[in-house]
């Protein structure tokens, strides 16, 4: 699959605010349309999974979790954080393509699921 550019999957990103629909990657775990968008434009749904994974760890009790990917060449480092700046927990990836530098993402637990959305969609 070839990515679009970076510069552009970051305009087209921040075109998303707000959602129409949820999309279920699990019992548990719903994308707005602008996460979906990025796993589909980016080929990142192992991001998704990777976030899904940990906030099931991380549970319920901080209903808010603040996702960034940091790219270091072909390696990554997703952090998990209470968006005060407290660190949840933290994850190594040996290898990604992922297109950009960095991405956020939010993650909200609306009492049932886990909404994972991007930070213009909140």
């Amino acid at each position: 699959m070839e990515y679009k550019r970076s510069s552009t999957l970051l305009v087209e990103l921040t075109q998303f605010t707000g959602t129409t629909s949820y999309t279920r990657i699990s019992r548990q775990h719903l994308l707005t349309d602008g996460a979906k968008y990025l796993a589909d434009q980016a080929a990142c749904y192992w991001l998704m999974d990777a976030v899904a994974s940990h906030l099931n760890e991380i549970g319920t009790l901080d209903w808010f979790v603040l996702v960034k990917l940091e790219l270091q060449g072909t390696t990554a480092t997703l952090i998990y954080e209470d968006g005060n700046g407290n660190e949840h927990a933290r994850q190594s990836i040996g290898y990604t393509d992922f297109p950009m530098e960095q991405i956020m993402l939010y993650a909200c637990w609306d009492s049932e699921h886990w909404v994972i959305m991007l930070p213009s969609e909140y």
